[in-house]
């Protein structure tokens, strides 16, 4: 498999149908390319769809080129070759018998054209089509030459991620910048291949880019397989997220409950976490936290500065004695009841179990952020056993870290954010799910392009995702979808000139998609590439059929799960 390159132009004659040589990868491959061979004529052009009519060249219908849904034609023009895609076949008058004849057609949704370059006179592909295609035009099958030149830019940072349906000789590639810069989604059933294809396409990306910074949040612990040595693997037992990270709106979704006193907890614990700042810097001579205008002095509760648990237990113990009746003090018996029991159960500890409370924010983000990357230029980080009550805060922690860096940064440390199963905590339904978890996701869809800070989502139901944040995906990774609902809003929510083709989602096989968008050259089908020499996602759990075909689980184990059990943590090894 080839390196990401940045593809050299192809060569082009005068005339707009005459062919180049053929590139020099296609000669490697030992694959010589068959000459573009007349299918039919123009009979219809309204917009951007043509309808051509199918010839047949005589008796010998075993010889004629076999025509399907997604293959790519030219129309040769006075002025340019005009590009598109077939969008459907069929035959509206069938013949009858007597010697009669089916008259066939063929649907095409124009997308762009062929024209030489006025600098060098080379030809290039462009979207869009000036000079559209009348009656009678010639329509012609593309030839390998022509989709090289298609889906092969030239003077473009690509990567090469698997090769086209249409000629497997082919590859498929991406255009790196505006895959990366304008944020792309990853759809599909569960099975289809969907962390194979992100895998492929972010091992790619690695290998052209040392010096990458790329964060995958895996809720699901499918990738620490998939990068080797290049991954810093991270998970509960080595995660160090402190909740003074955390700003208020995560801190209160964390510490306080949902119920009647939820408002109550809520101030109480404002003044107590303000308070606890101002004690963890009185007490530190050698720290100096930054004075602001309106931020008294730097304490403001959302402000990223360590505190003490302690002294938040403190302040609630002072304020008790100071109450008299047993209702007033409800709000603040409880709020210190929510705080013990988190900083003793083990499965907090990577946020709350820190007996010490030092200021290493900026090795916090060095290592989440891989700055510098020491080799590692990805991040893989194993949500699957982050108790399901603080996950979403601890994504939205991440989240919001990653935009905040962005911001400060000045647009000088480019980011990918990788989301699995993005609709669990990015919902379409207002109120399903953690608010500030969707907050700043849709901050990083909306504005982390200006930041450097691009998004990739991973989802088998769209449906249920977020339309904002979905709409601000520039390139879409659709493969297999057999649901009609999730089908409709992927082609609610693609802009493109070739949305017919998801018509055929229920019908792609394992690690096929269809690509639209500004992430290549023109929406094509592909094929990713297999990785299994490479490192697949995978989950670590082993399978039924291996699990069950011995013993698993004696008296003694099922003893001491029930006595970690009751000790509200989980062994940590």
């Amino acid at each position: 498999m080839s390196t990401p390159t940045t593809t050299p132009s192809v060569p082009a004659p005068s005339q707009a149908v005459t062919e180049p040589e053929a590139p020099p990868f296609i000669e490697r491959r030992g694959m010589p390319a068959a000459p573009p061979k007349r299918i039919g004529h123009i009979v219809s052009v309204s917009g951007s769809q043509a309808i051509a009519v199918l010839e047949r060249e005589g008796p010998a219908i075993s010889n004629e080129p076999r025509v399907e849904i997604g293959q790519l034609v030219k129309v040769p023009t006075p002025s340019a070759t005009v590009v598109g895609l077939i969008s459907a076949v069929s035959a509206p008058t069938p013949a009858s018998g007597g010697g009669m004849e089916d008259v066939r057609l063929v649907e095409i949704n124009l997308a762009g054209e062929v024209v030489p370059d006025p600098k060098d006179g080379r030809l290039s592909f462009r979207r869009g089509v000036s000079h559209l295609p009348t009656l009678g035009d010639a329509v012609l099958l593309a030839d390998r030459h022509d989709l090289t030149r298609v889906y092969t830019q030239p003077n473009v940072t690509t990567i090469e991620v698997g090769t086209l349906f249409q000629d497997p000789a082919v590859p498929a590639r991406f255009l790196v910048d505006d895959l990366l810069a304008k944020h792309f989604i990853v759809v599909g059933t569960t099975g289809c291949g969907k962390s194979c294809a992100l895998t492929a396409i972010l091992q790619r990306v690695l290998d052209a880019h040392n010096h990458a910074h790329i964060v995958v949040l895996d809720v699901h612990n499918e990738y620490p397989t998939a990068f080797g040595d290049r991954a810093e693997l991270i998970n509960p037992n080595n995660l160090h997220l402190p909740f003074w990270l955390l700003n208020f709106q995560e801190l209160s979704a964390a510490l306080t409950s949902g119920d009647a006193y939820h408002e109550a907890e809520v101030e109480i614990l404002s003044d107590a976490v303000v308070a606890a700042k101002r004690r963890y810097s009185d007490a530190s001579s050698n720290r100096h936290i930054s004075r602001r205008p309106g931020e008294g002095g730097g304490m403001t509760v959302d402000a990223p500065t360590p505190f003490r648990l302690s002294d938040v237990l403190a302040f609630l113990d002072e304020q008790l004695g100071k109450l008299e009746r047993t209702q007033k003090t409800l709000p603040y018996r409880r709020l210190k009841s929510r705080i013990e029991t988190l900083a003793s159960d083990q499965r907090y500890s990577f946020m709350f179990g820190s007996l010490t409370v030092q200021d290493t924010m900026a090795d916090i983000l060095g290592r989440l952020f891989r700055v510098p990357n020491d080799g590692r230029p990805i991040t893989v980080i194993d949500l699957s056993t982050v108790p399901p009550e603080i996950l979403d805060v601890v994504i939205s922690v991440i989240s919001r870290l990653a935009f905040d860096l962005a911001v400060w940064s000045k647009g000088g440390l480019p980011m990918l954010l990788v989301c699995e199963e993005a609709h669990r905590y990015a919902p379409v339904t207002a109120g399903e799910g953690f608010e500030p978890t969707l907050h700043a996701l849709s901050r990083i869809a909306k504005e982390g392009r200006k930041y450097g800070l691009s998004l990739a989502l991973v989802t088998q139901r769209p449906s249920e995702l977020d339309t904002t944040i979905l709409s601000q995906c520039s390139t879409v990774i659709a493969m297999r979808l057999s649901t009609e609902r999730d089908q409709q809003v992927m082609r609610a929510n693609t802009h493109d000139g070739a949305l017919d083709l998801l018509d055929f989602l229920p019908l792609l096989g394992d690690r096929e998609a269809i690509v639209l968008g500004q992430g290549v050259g023109m929406p094509m089908r592909i094929r990713f590439a297999d990785i299994a020499e490479r490192g697949i996602p995978r989950n670590l759990n082993s399978g039924f059929s291996q699990s069950w075909s011995r013993p698993n689980l004696d008296r003694a184990g099922l003893e001491a799960i029930v006595s970690r059990w009751r000790h509200a943590g989980r062994e940590r090894g």
